[in-house]
């Protein structure tokens, strides 16, 4: 890795930072050790360098280093390149599978705009241990990368019961693969915009049972994503791209 001058990145301000802290015109954010390692040891950035932080509240600033040190790194606020902008109310519901799978929903949930996501536990789940860490640091790292203002929440995984018993006045798309349900976007049609959970079920799929379940719920719009079998991380995809054509901010 070259210097401060050979990397664009740098140059431009491309490297975006989540932070906690308040953002403010000329306001100073400490960033913590491990951003402070990856920003001038594995970037390369030097005092003076621009870099662009977002905290979720107050849009996106351009920041300069005014402060180095073996572990520490200050930034100043100059000027705010973005105000913060509308997220749909829309959550992801996943069944957890195999590591780098999860990895891969959580990734694309957060490019696709969801406002949250949660594990949920239905009676084929492979994978019952879920690292809400290691969830939260995959959204923020994805979000840094795809130019979003917001981070998604990381919700407390739950088992499928007791996750629609909080449904309250939010409407669940419910990807039935064993169903005769709609298409997706002809189960869109005419619904309004809200609060929505998109729910995607494990690789055996759903029980019988628990089928029988979702349907039983007044909120719960079950669809169809075609005639193909998807994998988990597919259908995620999908359906998180068919609500945001058709509800969403697309």
């Amino acid at each position: 890795m070259g210097d401060q001058d050979e990397n664009p990145a740098c140059a431009t301000g491309k490297i975006r930072l989540y932070v906690e802290t308040p953002l403010q015109a000329g306001a100073e954010v400490a960033l913590t050790r491990e951003q402070s390692h990856y920003l001038l040891n594995v970037m390369r950035v030097k005092e003076g360098g621009a870099v662009l932080l977002f905290n979720g509240r107050n849009g996106e600033w351009r920041a300069e280093i005014v402060k180095t040190g073996k572990k520490v790194c200050v930034l100043s606020l100059r000027t705010q390149t973005r105000e913060q902008d509308y997220v749909p109310d829309l959550e992801l519901w996943f069944a957890p599978v195999k590591r780098a799978a999860t990895d891969a929903i959580v990734q694309k949930a957060t490019e696709l705009g969801a406002a949250a996501i949660r594990p949920v536990l239905t009676r084929r789940t492979i994978a019952t241990k879920v690292r809400e860490d290691r969830l939260r640091a995959t959204v923020i790292e994805a979000a840094e990368q795809c130019g979003r203002l917001t981070v998604p929440d990381v919700l407390a995984p739950l088992d499928l019961a007791e996750a629609l018993s909080r449904l309250g006045e939010r409407k669940l798309l419910f990807c039935d693969e064993g169903g005769n349900a709609p298409p997706a976007r002809a189960a869109l049609t005419g619904e309004s915009r809200g609060a929505w959970a998109v729910l995607i079920g494990p690789e055996g799929g759903f029980e019988p049972a628990e089928r029988a379940m979702l349907q039983a719920q007044d909120r719960v719009v079950a669809v169809s994503l075609g005639p193909r079998i998807m994998r988990a991380d597919t259908a995620a995809i999908a359906a998180l791209s068919l609500w945001q054509s058709q509800l969403g901010d697309w």
